[in-house]
């Protein structure tokens, strides 16, 4: 090889094995250089491909959660409309059984007069077979004693046989009265019974009809409860005990003031009221349980619970327009507020069952520690504070500490709320 310069020349000799060295050298930062694009563009391709395959699933994602969305709302109509269908007969069947009680008071007092009646025909009637039996007697006597016109005794005899007829005519006239009274009573009891009988119809239809009801309210929660993992007994035996509310139309009925056992009816109402009370305690347990969603408007979902990027994330991340409304899933007691490491600006809410909440990122706080919250309240707004890469919502639910999915408690209740 020569190098020339302006005023000299200069060679430099290359042996065969420096040539060689040279050449593969080269050889290898061309080859390394093709493999290097080629993979480069391998990628790029592949992870435009995986980005476009990426879209069409939070596509696909984000219209069953629209479905879904739209389902849950109409579950929600339902279940209004059938609570308030169940309002309505629960009244309905108030009012019969008010107007059975009153019919069943004044067929007691039919049966009453009747016997009344009855016994007060039966001494007419005696009375009138004994006037009758004296007034043969005394016609009897009077023709023994032969008497005959002009005689003193006739007129006695004939004021005494007046007397009796007339009292014997009032007696038959008293007797008719009472037969006719005694039969309109009968008549009146007749169709008293005739009404019982309809109510009674009435009764067992309203009585079906509110069983169904029942059966078909409380079997969805026990449902939910059981599919987030809660034992529906030992959830209402601790809302039971925590409960102080009494009387109402949840204590049991009971009509019979004689010691008697409770009617078939009675003892359906009780079961009625006793599936009411478990309805009611359900209800109270939905709003201590985290099963409402923290965003009432419009979201997507960006990341859920378990493993992301070698990490356990220990929630579901939410997304929407910055300072969106974050709002209480249950009602419950806020035991932080504040700023805490990457979760940025933090709410914590303590519920029953031994269960916590946890709101990241927040952009601003609506409440402050020691503040009880009601389900549905809102408790701040979203941010993007803390270890974030984007406006979002980091919502946790933890079971005596530990982080479970939040999911669990969402989705169990899409067939109730």
């Amino acid at each position: 090889m020569f190098l020339k310069s302006d005023s000299d020349t200069r060679f430099i000799r290359l042996r065969p094995h420096s040539q060689l060295l040279a050449f593969f050298g080269a050889s290898a930062i061309v080859a390394w250089a093709i493999i290097a694009t080629a993979i480069l563009l391998m990628d790029s391709i592949g992870s435009g491909n995986f980005r476009e395959q990426a879209k069409r699933d939070q596509r696909t994602y984000e219209h069953r959660l629209n479905e879904l969305s739209d389902e849950r709302d109409m579950r929600a109509d339902e279940a209004l409309a059938a609570q308030e269908r169940f309002n309505s007969a629960l009244h309905q069947i108030s009012v019969m059984q008010t107007e059975l009680l009153a019919s069943e008071t004044r067929r007691r007092e039919l049966e009453t007069g009747i016997e009344v009646i009855q016994k007060t025909l039966r001494r007419t009637v005696k009375e009138r077979d004994k006037a009758r039996y004296e007034a043969l007697e005394l016609a009897s006597a009077l023709d023994d004693q032969g008497g005959a016109p002009g005689n003193g005794n006739d007129s006695s005899a004939d004021g005494m046989l007046d007397f009796l007829t007339t009292a014997l005519a009032d007696t038959a006239s008293e007797r008719d009265q009472i037969s006719n009274d005694a039969q309109q009573a009968l008549l009146e009891a007749d169709e008293m019974a005739l009404r019982i009988e309809l109510m009674r119809d009435q009764n067992e239809q309203i009585f079906s009809q509110l069983e169904e009801a029942m059966t078909i309210s409380v079997e969805p929660l026990d449902k939910m409860f059981r599919a987030a993992g809660m034992n529906p007994k030992t959830l209402l035996d601790t809302v039971r005990s925590g409960y102080s509310g009494q009387g109402g139309p949840l204590t049991p009925l009971s009509f019979s003031t004689r010691g008697q056992e409770p009617s078939g009816d009675t003892m359906r109402a009780n079961r009625i009221l006793d599936q009411m009370d478990t309805l009611n305690l359900y209800r109270i347990a939905a709003q201590k349980a985290p099963f409402a969603i923290p965003i009432k408007n419009s979201f997507r979902y960006t990341s859920g619970f378990g493993m992301r990027w070698g990490r356990m994330h220990n929630g579901t991340d939410f997304a929407a327009p910055h300072g969106t409304p974050i709002h209480s899933t249950a009602d419950g007691v806020v035991t932080h507020a504040g700023w805490l490491s990457g979760y940025g600006h933090l709410v914590k809410i303590r519920h029953e069952f031994g269960i916590e909440t946890r709101y990241a990122h927040l952009s601003k706080l609506h409440v402050k520690v020691g503040q009880r919250v009601s389900r549905g309240d809102r408790i701040g707004d979203m941010g993007n504070t803390g270890r974030s890469t984007g406006t979002h919502l980091h919502y946790e639910v933890r079971v005596g500490g530990k982080p479970v999915n939040p999911m669990t408690y969402i989705k169990a209740a899409n067939d109730v709320f």
